[in-house]
């Protein structure tokens, strides 16, 4: 039995590794194409059975080690993510009730807490109200590494707890800057249209722009690639990004 599984992961690999080396043929590594047809190129490569992820990939002229070089936000994605986010809100009373009515998935206090301890951290956005701080505070620890503490810059620390939930659930993207230098996200699905990921594309770029330091010198924009999970990456000619 362990054969017969070995050797089907094996034909898995040489599967993925044939469709990669098929989508790679098609694109041209030292162009930089054009959004629509960077778009075109991806989706064409897009052939494995399960709806693959757009990825995007920035390269910005920073340096992460700098604190006053940091580059982190949230992006409302035009035609969402083609995902359901699972949002969970730290609140009391009236705003509990409202972040309910407005589909967060988890709502408490110090009991989601006390899950979130234990290991329950079954969501992919966090949000809190001011007073839940201290709270919240208790599971930094735990939230902080996975991305998932609530902040007052990104809007996930609010009194309008409704509306964060529901920009959350519509397909709000976070992004922050990695130690290369680089933003990456998932900006939406290969089943979309080339219409809508270039819609969902430049409205990210759009935002890392708006997110840039003030202590930044030089050329801040570098590359901008996209790619799907399975398919080989497209630079993206810049210049098509501020005409689109």
């Amino acid at each position: 039995m362990a054969k017969k599984e070995k050797t089907a992961g094996k034909k898995e690999k040489l599967v993925g590794g044939k469709r990669y080396a098929a989508a790679a043929k098609l694109v041209d590594r030292n162009k930089s194409y054009p959004i629509a047809d960077a778009v075109k190129l991806i989706k064409s490569g897009a052939k494995t059975k399960f709806d693959e992820t757009v990825d995007i990939a920035v390269n910005l002229g920073v340096d992460p080690k700098q604190s006053d070089q940091q580059v982190r936000g949230m992006v409302a994605m035009p035609n969402g993510i083609g995902k359901t986010i699972r949002v969970a809100v730290f609140a009391r009373g009236d705003k509990a009730e409202a972040a309910l009515k407005a589909g967060a998935d988890l709502v408490g206090a110090d009991d989601l807490a006390d899950k979130i301890l234990k290991g329950e951290i079954n969501f992919d956005r966090c949000i809190a109200t001011p007073d839940m701080m201290a709270v919240v505070g208790k599971i930094g620890k735990v939230l902080g590494p996975r991305g998932l503490m609530p902040n007052p810059k990104l809007g996930t620390v609010t009194p309008n707890v409704a509306e964060a939930v529901k920009v959350a659930k519509a397909g709000q993207v976070e992004f922050r800057i990695e130690k290369a230098g680089i933003v990456q996200a998932g900006i939406g699905k290969a089943s979309f249209s080339e219409e809508a990921i270039a819609q969902n594309v430049i409205a990210f770029v759009d935002a890392v722009n708006k997110a840039k330091p003030t202590g930044t010198k030089g050329i801040y924009l570098r590359k901008v690639s996209i790619s799907t999970t399975m398919g080989a990456g497209v630079k993206i000619d810049l210049a098509s990004l501020t005409a689109a």
